[in-house]
């Protein structure tokens, strides 16, 4: 009698494809030991100062503590400085016609 043998279980690792790879050494650094990052990969993964560490079967992740969206507010404000004052109403109602604008989308007869 033949039986099936279990299904292939599969990785909950991300998948790797088209990402660059890096070796790295461990050096001691006292009792612990590290790794050394490259400034190209610090830049890429928008790292700071300080990094989040993720340890998840048998990996290690390391993860920005930056919020990406840092400055957004403020540069916004700036730039609506810049174009002066009612410059935001002006670029709503400019965009209000788009909005407005029909097309083959919303043009066809819905069945549900």
């Amino acid at each position: 009698m033949k039986t099936k043998s279990p299904p292939k279980k599969r990785s909950s690792r991300p998948a790797t494809r088209g990402v660059k790879k890096l070796t790295a050494k461990l050096v001691r650094i006292g009792n612990s030991r590290g790794i050394r990052i490259p400034r190209s990969v610090i830049e890429q993964a928008n790292l700071g100062d300080e990094v989040e560490l993720i340890v998840h079967d048998h990996e290690v992740v390391l993860k920005s503590t930056r919020d990406p969206r840092a400055g957004w507010d403020e540069a916004f404000k700036k730039a609506l400085a810049k174009m002066g004052p009612g410059a935001l109403e002006r670029e709503r109602a400019e965009w209000a016609d788009w909005q407005n604008m029909g097309n083959d989308f919303d043009e066809k007869e819905w069945t549900w």
